[in-house]
């Protein structure tokens, strides 16, 4: 009979078995987690920020790190440069910590009438802020660290022209790109959560980052690290003339070329992930049962 009884809490308790988590139970954690994210403490929420940005520059960091000497040809190195960024979510996800573009699925909490549209925004803006301090502590700290000087200056190389090319485009590219980019994330994010074990969340979210990454998609977010790495080391003529960039390109990196970027990038990420991921979930499996 104790054996039965412990069989039963086993079968009952919801680690138990292999499956992944159906999407309308992964649609009720995220709702439940929006809430608890929008009502935890103000200070909490901004430390866990920048933690999630330094946590983003680290990945960010690793995929450069990867993509400079590669002889693989565009499209391989892309995509292990893209799974080297999955670090970034990797370390959100397991280790914690508040990331804006994955909280853009707290929309499903505020569309659902749990959370308030002021505390919807007062989270994205505290995350926000947090992120971007984290992320630009990481582009001060490996400066410091000379990290760039890697591959004789081929590190800093590869940070100046991928910054370069951020800022050389247009408003309207960046927006679309940064669409596609959260969407990307937020199902990673969502992935994620349908799995049971660490192992399933990792596996869960490298494929849809690294193929975000490997297409050029914009993250908010990983440029606060991407662009101002190259605005430091825009300073450095040897890393510049290394880089052989053309003049016009080069002259796109500066304050105006992060402030374009970083907007665009952040509207299109919140129509990405609010909108394409949590707007539709809701719609489709959160709603039928509030309306039931």
């Amino acid at each position: 009979m104790s054996e039965s009884r412990s069989q039963q809490q086993v079968a009952s308790h919801p680690m138990a078995g292999h499956d992944a988590f159906s999407p309308p139970e992964v649609a009720l954690m995220v709702e439940t987690r929006g809430v608890a994210k929008a009502e935890a403490p103000v200070v909490t929420t901004f430390v866990l920020g920048v933690v999630a940005g330094a946590f983003i520059g680290l990945g960010a960091v690793l995929a450069i790190t990867i993509g400079t000497g590669s002889e693989l040809g565009f499209g391989p190195t892309r995509w292990l440069a893209g799974v080297g960024f999955s670090l970034g979510l990797i370390l959100v996800v397991v280790a914690g910590a508040e990331l804006f573009t994955g909280n853009n699925l707290i929309v499903m909490s505020a569309v659902n009438g749990d959370v308030g549209i002021g505390r919807l925004l007062a989270n994205w803006g505290v995350v926000y802020l947090g992120n971007a301090i984290g992320a630009f502590s990481v582009v001060a700290m490996v400066y410091l660290a000379e990290w760039w000087r890697g591959d004789d200056l081929g590190v800093g190389v590869t940070a100046l022209s991928t910054a370069a090319a951020k800022t050389s485009l247009p408003f309207g590219v960046v927006l679309v790109r940064g669409i596609l980019a959260n969407a990307l994330v937020c199902l990673a994010v969502w992935l994620a959560a349908a799995g049971r074990s660490v192992i399933d969340k990792v596996a869960a979210i490298v494929f849809p980052i690294s193929a975000f990454v490997a297409a050029g998609f914009e993250h908010s977010v990983a440029n606060m690290f991407f662009i101002p790495m190259g605005l430091a080391l825009r300073g450095q003529a040897d890393v510049v003339e290394a880089a052989h960039l053309p003049s016009a390109e080069l002259s796109t990196l500066d304050g105006a070329g992060l402030a374009n970027n970083l907007v665009a990038a952040t509207i299109g990420n919140v129509i990405g992930g609010a909108v394409l991921v949590g707007l539709v979930y809701w719609f489709v499996y959160v709603r039928p049962a509030r309306s039931a």
